[in-house]
């Protein structure tokens, strides 16, 4: 485990095994950078929120690999999560394929709730899905 961190507020990227415990391994990681970068609860806490669900949405439904990367904008506080992988997995991943309509879905609903803005780019051999948080979100 990485025990860096860059208190200049320079971007941070990690590989990520591609494994349910990947969700909470990120966001140990994704806290100690924001506290590092000095970020504020009212922006660290849906940061975290948001590297879950998109950590967690990248091992249910795509491929590895899968990196996390974090970036701030020192003048605007803005924080960036970019999360890629591989691409859209042929089938759910086990937890995905075992959950009703009822229990799936709500993980972009939480991000698009939290998030300034956020989207998705699709390149060629993976997608990023990215989030940027501001105090304004």
């Amino acid at each position: 485990m990485e025990t860096f961190v860059d208190t200049r507020g320079l971007p941070r990227t990690w590989m990520l095994a591609h494994r349910p415990e990947a969700a909470g391994e990120a966001r140990k990681m994704a806290e100690r950078t924001l506290a590092g970068w000095k970020v504020a609860p009212e922006i660290a806490d849906p940061v975290l929120l948001v590297v879950s669900e998109l950590v967690t949405n990248a091992v249910e439904h795509a491929r590895p690999p899968l990196t996390l990367r974090l970036s701030r904008d020192a003048g605007t506080g803005r924080v960036r999560v970019e999360v890629t992988d591989g691409g859209p997995a042929a089938t759910e991943g086990e937890w995905a394929a075992s959950c009703g309509d009822e229990e799936r879905g709500r993980g972009l609903d939480i991000v698009d709730r939290v998030a300034a803005a956020h989207g998705d780019r699709l390149e060629t051999g993976h997608a990023i899905h990215w989030a940027d948080l501001t105090t304004a979100a």
